[in-house]
């Protein structure tokens, strides 16, 4: 990062001392730890999607160790209530009056596993806590502590007796991250690991709520360009009016295109991304790495699409190779 300070490097470091400590603990997953950080450094929520048994929790649950974070793991369920989230008033028989009984929300990362197992009522619970920072339990109003961050999972897979998320609320996280099987060198390794017991690593605490709060000015501090935040606007507003960029084959498929939270998010990501390269300034790669995280589940597809096994990913990629860089 050019003019570098002291300060600077030594968050650097610590960001690539947060990937060693973590992989003590998760083979693999670089790509997911380094959008749940993009999320912490920029105040974002992040959906994870994933087939079970490929280390989500795992690595949600280590990270929070190695930030000295509060955590709290949420098993969504059918029958879960909305109180079970947030909190409940409780009888005191002894004093004769209601206290309040905070809920496992009250924390500073919330892994709220399967999201879409539970009814609409949990989940607009959890996401009106994402969105207002805050939870009301009776007469009483509790801001939530900073960093709050809710990272999700769902499974693609299964979707019997699942509840999907509409999309008005899948569009308050940040990126939906799919997260991919390891490779066979990878597996090779996790199986070696399991088989010869060797689990329960110790891992370090490396980032302080101070590191991370710092880290957070600094990356609002990286440098975009205006024809990079033009270039964001041409990509977002060719998902609403594709036949305006010449994309008439893909015009087809798309039902909705993405809302202006795709821009926001495609800036605040590049300029994560950027900075864990060691630069303070975006560049276009950098917006490109990170599309797809941020506009896949804002992109949405016809029935034409699915009858033509169209993916968002697809659609993405043509955007990706069309849509011009201005001057």
């Amino acid at each position: 990062m050019s003019g570098m300070s002291e300060i600077h490097q030594q968050h650097q470091q610590k960001i690539k001392d947060v990937f060693a400590e973590v992989a003590k603990v998760v083979v693999g997953q670089e790509y997911m730890v380094s959008r749940l950080l993009a999320g912490l450094f920029t105040n974002g929520h992040i959906l994870l999607e994933g087939v079970p048994g490929l280390a989500k929790t795992l690595t949600v649950s280590t990270l929070a160790q190695v930030l000295h974070l509060d955590f709290q793991r949420i098993q969504f369920t059918p029958d879960l209530l909305p109180a079970d989230l947030i909190g409940t008033m409780i009888y005191n028989q002894k004093d004769g009056r209601f206290d309040v009984k905070k809920g496992p929300i009250i924390a500073n990362i919330i892994l709220a596993d399967e999201i879409n197992r539970s009814p609409a009522k949990v989940q607009s619970a959890l996401l009106e806590a994402m969105q207002e920072k805050q939870v009301t339990i009776g007469e009483t109003t509790f801001k939530l502590d900073r960093p709050f961050l809710v990272l999700a999972t769902q499974n693609p897979v299964d979707q019997e007796g699942t509840y999907p998320l509409p999309e008005a609320q899948v569009d308050r996280f940040m990126m939906k991250v799919s997260v991919d099987y390891p490779t066979k060198e990878q597996e090779l390794e996790i199986m070696r690991r399991i088989s010869n017991m060797q689990f329960g690593y110790e891992v370090n605490t490396i980032l302080t709520k101070e590191d991370i709060f710092a880290i957070r000015e600094e990356v609002n501090k990286v440098k975009i360009s205006e024809s990079l935040e033009r270039y964001i606007i041409e990509l977002v507003t060719a998902t609403r009016k594709p036949k305006d960029y010449n994309l008439t084959h893909e015009a087809q498929y798309i039902q909705f295109g993405a809302s202006p939270r795709a821009s926001i998010n495609l800036n605040l990501s590049a300029k994560a991304v950027a900075y864990f390269e060691g630069r303070d300034y975006v560049l276009p790669e950098d917006i490109k790495e990170v599309a797809r995280d941020v506009m896949n589940h804002r992109i949405l597809l016809n029935y034409e699409a699915e009858a033509d096994n169209v993916k968002t990913s697809d659609i993405i990629k043509v955007l990706l190779n069309k849509v011009p860089i201005s001057k």
